[in-house]
């Protein structure tokens, strides 16, 4: 895993979503260390079909959807319709509907939530604040390795994920619809 100073480039592994985050120019260097993370996740995990950062209102923070980071737009007919944009969607109501049965339950707070579905998997792992990340991967993907890699996400990003972060990436993503 390389860096994102020293990367020249990135892998390609064949995956309608690999390497399909672009750091985009103007950004912060921590906007830029998060799409980092987010491509290495993407890359690195067998199975990912599309990721998604989600804010605690429910607006796209960070994506693997290569049209939604400024580059061409890929066909990913196995993801969700709209890929991110609609996994965003779900991720913010399934991330509600259990944080609203944690407190019913007097349970806590939610860490991970996991569907398994016949033709796919979602995962939904909280970051701080109320974000949320969240993977649709597909059947056959290894459901441990999945998770593994998403709480090294979730604790790399969650320190970094500032309300001023929050809002310079909601500006980007909103900067290309």
């Amino acid at each position: 895993m390389r860096s994102p100073s020293s990367s020249t480039g990135s892998k390609s592994t064949g995956s309608p979503t690999a390497g399909s985050t672009s750091a985009g120019f103007g950004l912060s260097s921590e906007a830029r260390n998060l799409h980092w993370l987010l491509t290495n996740l993407v890359e690195e995990v067998p199975g990912l079909l599309s990721v998604a950062v989600v804010s605690s209102d429910g607006l796209l923070l960070l994506s693997s959807d290569p049209a939604r980071n400024n580059e061409q737009s890929v066909d990913n007919s196995s993801g969700p319709r709209g890929s991110s944009a609609d996994l965003a969607t779900i991720v913010s109501g399934l991330g509600s509907l259990c944080i609203g049965a944690a407190k019913l339950m007097d349970a806590g707070p939610v860490k991970q939530t996991v569907v398994a579905m016949e033709e796919g998997s979602l995962f939904v792992m909280s970051i701080s604040d109320g974000s949320l990340l969240g993977v649709h991967a597909t059947p056959d993907c290894d459901m441990s390795v999945v998770a593994y890699h998403m709480a090294l996400f979730v604790g790399r990003a969650g320190h970094v994920l500032t309300p001023e972060l929050r809002s310079e990436l909601r500006q980007s993503m909103e900067s290309v619809r």
